[in-house]
This record gives structure tokens, sequence and C-alpha cells, in this order.
């Protein structure tokens, strides 16, 4: 990356992004498809889709056998955990594949639960998905006791004070997400981490939101777990894990007996999808190959992906400035998050709205169907984030309109949109 004050900073290369995904062709009704799901999962580029097609059509086979395709499987396995640890900055042997988010960090509560009873507490957040909520309340069936933090209304944002003074001698675990996946908060997952670590709590960290728009660096993080999805950063439909290696070793996972006790494999239960973790390893590539266009002179697979967040960063910020700005200039539409430009460092380009005097036309759902027929493929409801619309109180009525930009988004998108919301409201 440039270190001098005169270098220029990355640049997004929005024409060759573009031209990876093959699904952003697509029209509805006459309208050019806009993918703004981004937060319920990305599109994916051509080489994804190859490189499952790939597998499948030439190396499908099980692990560990005494034939090529099974060699050629477990040599991809093997890629496939150096580009993920390439990609959040720990050891290949750290990286833990499952079918989703949800699974792998069930399979982890029951183990971290082993241990825990009636003594212990577990701290969770109002902002969370409910796949860092759900796991941990299920222990209350073992005495332990879940305690919450709250969160600033006004802003969506969590109220880290409270997180803070919720914190004791008794705190197991502190379950924190990266960011919000219904209103885009990101947060200060780092002082976080270390406020669990002073009172000799484990720190699990859900970057499934996160994961397309920010670098991931658990090294920096210091955290012992986190969780993410490869199919909200432009992979295939598949969940992943880091674990500090000592905690991978030292807890004791549910599994079948023939399964090996090494790390990492202990913790993935049966046979894994293959042909997905062939595409997660093009995946990878793709956001290092996008760093490299920004940034040429980087020289490792890293830096190229430090190089890549930087120019995904500076083309979201545009384009949510922009989103933002248009939003608040219609009256008809409140939005819910932060919006204080000066904060827009905390947020990701995930927008939660809500028609201000709803009716049965401005419902969420409605709105996303109207929208939709206009090409515009949004997200109405709760998106698992359970805890947050009955604590905003919007979840029985429709919960939110979700808008969710991603890099291959455009300025072009985001006024087409405002002007088809103005038009339906």
């Amino acid at each position: 990356m440039p270190t001098t004050e005169t270098a220029a900073p990355p640049a997004l290369d929005l024409t060759w992004v573009r031209s990876q995904f093959p699904a952003l062709a697509q029209t509805v009704n006459g309208h050019p498809a806009a993918f703004l799901d981004g937060p319920g999962g990305t599109q994916v580029p051509q080489r994804v889709i190859d490189a499952i097609s790939d597998y499948l059509r030439r190396d499908n086979a099980n692990t560990g056998g005494a034939y090529s395709t099974s060699r050629h499987t477990d040599t991809m396995l093997a890629n496939a955990r150096i580009a993920l640890a390439d990609f959040l900055h720990c050891a290949d042997d750290e990286i833990v594949f499952g079918p989703n988010m949800t699974t792998l960090t069930y399979a982890m509560s029951r183990a971290i639960g082993r241990d825990l009873g009636p003594d212990d507490e577990i701290l969770v957040t109002r902002l969370d998905h409910d796949a860092n909520v759900s796991p941990w309340l299920a222990l209350e069936e073992k005495g332990v006791t879940i305690r919450w933090a709250e969160i600033h209304k006004e802003d969506c944002t969590l109220d880290v004070e409270d997180l803070a003074a919720k914190l004791n001698a008794k705190t197991k675990l502190v379950a924190i997400g990266y960011a919000s996946n219904a209103v885009g908060t990101i947060n200060p997952v780092k002082e976080i981490v270390r406020l669990a670590h002073s009172h000799g709590a484990l720190a699990y960290v859900d970057a499934v939101h996160y994961g397309p728009h920010g670098l991931i660096d658990v090294q920096d993080l210091d955290c012992d777990f986190l969780a993410c999805s490869t199919y909200k950063f432009f992979g295939p439909h598949m969940g992943v894990l880091f674990g500090k290696r000592e905690h991978l070793a030292r807890l004791r996972p549910y599994k079948v007996r023939p399964l090996t006790d090494a790390v990492p494999n202990r913790w993935e239960w049966g046979t894994l999808n293959h042909e997905c973790i062939a595409g997660i390893t093009a995946c990878v590539d793709y956001t290092a190959d996008l760093g490299r266009r920004a940034y040429p002179e980087a020289s490792t697979r890293r830096a190229a992906i430090v190089a890549a967040f930087e120019a995904i960063r500076r083309h979201e910020r545009g384009l949510m400035e922009r989103l933002i700005e248009g939003i608040s200039q219609i009256p008809q539409l409140k939005i819910y998050g932060i919006t204080d430009p000066s904060c827009f460092a905390w947020r990701c380009p995930t927008l939660a709205v809500r028609a201000v005097n709803q009716n049965e036309g401005t419902t969420p759902l409605a709105l996303a169907t109207k929208l939709g027929d206009h090409g515009f493929f949004t997200w109405d409801g709760n998106y698992y984030a359970l805890n947050l619309t009955e604590h905003l109180d919007v979840e029985k009525s429709g919960g939110f309109l979700r808008i969710g930009l991603v890099h291959y988004n455009t300025a072009e998108e985001v006024d087409r949109l405002l002007q088809v919301l103005r038009e339906i409201l």
C-alpha cells in the first residue's frame, strides 16, 4: 500500500468489477437489475462459478483416498484454508469450514457450554443477528445467565458503557457483531475484545455482515473466535470459523468417533461441501485481483486484499453518502441508524428505512415488492436481527426495508432508486 501522503489512494476499477459478475446483466420488466440485497448474500464472480463446476467435473471425491481425485481434493481443501488465512490474517490450521455461520456457532456454543454452569454468565447484545444470540441463549438450560448489552436507540449504536458495566468475574464469553446486518452499525470490536479479556472472558465475533465491506485482521483484533459466511463476500454458501489454535485444541467438540482429533478437522462434522470450498479460493482470489488492479505493487495476496478493501471502502463510502443524502430529502421515509456524516466511518452502506406514516401501500413488504417490479432487489422484515426490531418496536409492523450496497453497485443505481422511491411515495 502507498505510505506517503502524496501517494494516490487505491481506486476501484468499477468497469472491471462489474464485468466479473454475470448476474448483474439481468433485467426485470425491462429495467436493469440493481442488486441491493447484498446483506442477504452477494452475487458471485464467474471464476467462482467455474471453480465449483470444474471441481464437480474433474475432482469430485472424498478425502484421504489413495487415488488422484481424492488427492486433488485434499490439496484443494488445504489451498482453501490458506486462502482464508490470508483473508482473515491467521494461520491456516485456525480455519474451520461449515455449512453456515449459524451451524458453526451452535457447534462452538455446545462445546464451550460443556464447562459452564449456574455460576457463569454470557454477554450478548441487542444489535446482533440472532445467530450470535440464540446459540448462547440455549445455554440457559444449563443454568448459565445471559446478560444483554443495550443500544442507543437514536442512532442504533451499541452502548459500550453499558456493556462494560455488565462485565464481571462471572462473565465467560462476550458475543459481539462486527457490524449490524440490519442498520449497518460497525461496533468497536477491538475495544470490546480488550474489555472481555480484561475480565478473563472469551470474545466471539460475528463478522458475517462486515465481511464484504471492511478488512478483517483477527491478529489485530485478538479475538478468540470469528465467524463469517463466504456467500456474503462474493463466494458460495459456506460458513467459516476462525478459532485461536489453543481453543480449537482445548475445547471438546461433539463429533463422531472416527473423526480425527487433529486441529482444525476435529470441528468439521461429516463430509464437507467440497465443490463450494473450491469456490471459496476463487472468491478470495477475486478480492486479491481487485486489490492488484488498484495497487499493482502488492507483493502478497494479503497485501492485495488490504488494497482491495481500501478501494472498496472509498467506493462504498461515496455511494452511502449519496444514498443517505437522497433518502434524507424524502420526508416520507425515516432512516434507522447513523445519519451523522461525521460518524460514517462507524457504519456500513446498509440502510434500514420505514415510511413515516405507514399504510398498506407503504409497509416494508409493499415497498420491497414495488421496488422489485422496477428491478431493485431489496429486503423487508427483520433479517434475523429480531432483538433489534423488537427493541425498536417495529417487528409487528413489518420490520424495515433494507437497502444494502456493495462495491459492484453504482451511483447511477442509487440515483434511479431514489427516483423510484420518490415516485412510489
